[in-house]
Order: C-alpha cells, then structure tokens, then sequence
C-alpha cells in the first residue's frame, strides 16, 4: 500500500501494548468509528499478543457504508468489465508482491501454520485472475423466433449492492471468492469479516483499494455481527448477502432479508470418510488426519466422522492413533509443527465442552487434553482427540464442534456406511477410501453431499470449480467458485428487439 494510504488505514496505538489501531473503509476514506472504541484482535498462540486494534462499528457506521454503496453501482456498474478486470488482475499482483507479510499477519491472528497462510494468499490471487478472465465471456443468450424483423437476447446485469460476510478460518480466500465476482459484475460491496481475523480481511480490501477501486465500490466495516449486521443485510437496498458461517447465523439472516434479496449461504458440515474394507489404511489414516486434524480441525469440510468397516476397524483405528499420537503440536510460526492452536477462546471452550461430552458417551482413545506447559500456557492449544465406539445418538456424532475431534463410527458394510454417513442435517462435503470402482461409483451417486471426494480429503476445493452443500449445509440456491460463483451476482433481462 502506499505510504500515503497506509498512515490512513492505521494509527499507532499509544501504550505499552503499541499495537496498532485500523479503521474501517468507507467511501473512500479510512475512518475511526462513531463508537470511538476498538476491539483486541489477539494472537491465539500467545495471547500476550495484539495483532491489533479494530474498529467496534456502529449501525450509523453500517448505514454510511451501505449509503456509500450505493451512491457508488450507477458509475461502477457503467465502468467496462475490462477496466473491473484490470483492478482485480492489480489486486492480485498486490497479494502476491505481500504474500510474506500478509501471511505473518494471518498466522498470528489465526493461528494456521505460515505455509498454509502464505498458500492462502497465493490462492486467493489466483482467484482474482480466475474472476478477471471468466467475467469476460460471460454473455446472455440469443434466440431463436419466427419473426424475421426481431431478435430475442439475453442480458446479464448486475444486481447492486451486495453484502458479504465472512468467517475468521479462512479469512483471505473466502472473502476474495465473493468480492471477486461480485466486484467483476459491476456490483458493489460492503464487506464485514469476522471480529477473530479482521487483519487478513483489510490486506484483501487493501489490495483492492490499492488496485484503483473508485470510492465508495468497496466499503470494508469491522464490529460485532448484533451491532452491524442488520444494518448491511435488511434493507431492501441490499440485493443479495454472500454469507460463510454456522447454520443457526445463515438461518437468521435468510428470515431476517426483505423479499428481494438474494442470499448465499455456506454453512455447517458433519463431514464423513468412509473406509472400505479394501481400502489402502495408511492412506485412510493420512486422509483422515489431514481432512480431520489440518488447521486443528476449523475447517467446514473438515472431516469430523471416519465411517470405517468392521472388517478393518481394529487395524484402521490402531494406525490412526499412532498417526495422531505422533503429531507436533506447537505455534505456527515454528516450522515443522502439524497442529496450531484453536483460533479463539470460545472456540477452545466449546471443543473443551464437546470433549468432555464425548468422554461420557464414548471412549477416548487418545488426546483431549487441553495443553499446558512452556509453549502452551498463553495460546488456545488442545490435543488432537480421537473416540472409538461411537453410535449415531451420540452428540459428537451429530453435532458440528469445528476442533480437532475425529469419532470412528464402526459400519457393517457399504450400505450401513452410507446410511450412517447420511443420517445427518448436514451434506456439505463427504469422501470415500476404497480401490472398488463400483463402491466409487455407487458412492458419488448415494451419498447426501454437495462435495464428494474418493480417496481424497474432505476439505478443498478447486477455485474454478463449483462449491456448495445439501440439506442444511447451504440455502442450495447459487454455488461459489468457478463460474457458477459470477452467476449469483447477476440478473437476466430478456429484450426483445423489433425494428
């Protein structure tokens, strides 16, 4: 950012803590609140650590964002989508000449290990140039009619201003895989990311800001969801909310919306891998650990429930918590370290809560405990917990705990596998370990989930590639990413044209 620019969007906090204060951006300008007060964004490694200061939004704050967004659509929706090109292609170079820096500053908010922040960075550029390229063949249609003198087009517009808002596990590239497409259409933004992982969310809309976004196209607010949600959602002026979160938030927000808003919800995941009697264990057991334990199990396709059968449960379960056993636990600014800490303090109690409920219901086989110790005392730091003997009543079977909990679920062949693995009100992303071509078959056709995956993790996701769940996973309206992910931020006319 410019030198300029960056005096603006942060103030040196005064203090012995001098952590540094952001503002938020509104209509050009980088602001303190009308609250004039801040909230701590505090590193979940060492809690000693402030990685800085944001902004506790006010509703008028949210107001003069929305406003801002507004008075910006009629000049950004009439701006050529290649000019929008250019300023995301701009954007993307800005991630990627940053991606050291941004990256430390993901980690000591968030917790996940440098390298997977820095290939959170590189990935939500390539997302931008994805949008920069796509955008430009999005085109209506022509049709065909038996009046000679008249042609029958579709066009494609924009929708206005839109709303999103994002969560603090990934705090770079979901929100760029909304604001992309939505930017690229000729919409405008106001962004709000989570109060736990605000500082990635101001270097994406840096990036932008820097790339020659004109005032007013993007407004990025920070606060509490109860103090400034309803004012980015419920207007009618709002035309469509891109929202990743738990199901209960999504759900409000879908009831709470006038009638002619668009939303597009990602929400929880109960997320099973079935293991196969024919299966290559070690492999199943890297799956689980990556799909299940990567990023201390705060992923929404996590995997949270290894479906595995009978006749190689034993051995399956021996290997998985050896593997776990093995796993180095420790800062992610320290290489080599498999597991970080939980991001937050509600969120190391509520995986603390689900343990303890687990220990009652099933049995603990390893882990849950919560860390302590040179390294461990100042961060958010549990081992990762894996149960065995776990029935479908159970509560960590059915519930969503986002923390590095693995429950081993013991099925008697495919089809029980299956039921069990669909006897949830999630279907977000599910994945299958087997050397069968029918049961890959048959899976990608049986299971209840909008991501399916053989012999690969449940997390990840192609960026030109659909992305969604079932059930109440999503609102099933529009899909992000890929293509599909531009179509949510337009509308169709349909013109016809007689001469």
């Amino acid at each position: 950012m410019a030198e300029a620019a960056l005096q603006n969007a942060r103030a040196a906090h005064s203090g012995a803590a001098a952590a540094e204060e952001f503002r938020n951006y509104i209509d050009g300008v980088w602001a303190r609140s009308t609250s004039n007060r801040t909230f701590d964004n505090v590193n979940p490694a060492d809690t000693s650590d402030i990685a800085g200061r944001f902004q506790a939004s006010t509703a008028a704050d949210a107001r003069a964002a929305v406003d801002a967004a507004a008075a910006a659509f009629e000049g950004w929706r009439r701006t050529s989508v290649g000019v929008r090109a250019k300023v995301l292609n701009r954007a993307a170079d800005y991630l990627d000449a940053h991606a050291d820096s941004f990256a430390k500053d993901m980690t000591r908010e968030q917790g996940k290990a440098l390298n997977l922040a820095k290939d959170e960075i590189v990935r939500s550029a390539q997302c931008l140039r994805f949008y920069a390229v796509e955008a430009q063949s999005l085109t209506g249609e022509t049709f065909p009619n038996d009046d000679p003198d008249m042609t029958v087009y579709t066009l494609r517009e924009p929708l206005g201003v839109v709303s999103i808002i994002t969560p603090w596990n990934f705090p770079t590239s979901i929100p760029a895989r909304k604001i992309a497409p939505a930017l690229v259409t000729g919409n405008t933004v106001i962004f709000k990311p989570s109060s736990d992982a605000p500082l990635s969310g101001l270097r994406l809309a840096e990036a932008f800001i820097e790339a020659g976004l004109p005032k007013g196209v993007l407004n990025f607010i920070t606060g509490r969801a109860s103090d400034v949600g309803p004012a980015i959602t419920e207007p009618d002026v709002i035309r469509a909310i891109s929202f990743t979160g738990s199901t209960a938030a999504g759900e409000h927000i879908c009831k709470s919306v006038s009638f002619t808003t668009r939303t597009q919800m990602e929400l929880g995941g109960k997320n099973p891998l079935i293991v196969m009697e024919d299966a290559d264990l070690d492999k199943a057991v890297e799956l689980t650990v990556k799909g299940g334990l990567s990023l201390a199990g705060q992923a929404c396709t996590g995997t949270s429930r290894v479906l595995v059968v009978k006749a190689v449960r034993a051995a399956f379960t021996e290997k998985l918590v050896a593997r776990v056993k093995a796993l180095k636990i420790g800062s992610g600014m320290t290489p080599g370290m498999d597991l970080g800490p939980l991001a937050t303090a509600k969120q190391l109690e509520t995986v603390l809560r689900y343990i303890a409920i687990g220990k009652r219901e099933a049995a603990l086989l390893c882990g849950g405990e919560r860390l302590t110790g040179a390294g461990f005392d100042t961060g958010y730091y549990v081992s990762p917990a894996v149960f065995a003997d776990v029935t479908q009543q159970m509560t960590i079977a059915r519930e969503e705990i986002f923390g590095p909990v693995i429950a081993v679920i013991e099925a008697d062949d495919y089809a029980d596998a299956i039921a069990k693995a669909n006897d949830t009100e999630y279907g977000l992303s599910a994945a299958i370990a087997t050397r069968n071509p029918r049961y890959m078959h048959d899976f990608a056709r049986d299971i209840q989930s909008g991501t399916v995956k053989i012999n690969r993790t449940t997390t990840g996701n192609l960026l030109n590639a659909p992305f969604g769940g079932l059930k109440r996973s999503s609102t099933s309206t529009f899909r992000e990413s890929g293509r599909v992910g531009l179509e949510f931020y337009t509308q169709i006319k349909t013109v016809y044209a007689g001469c």
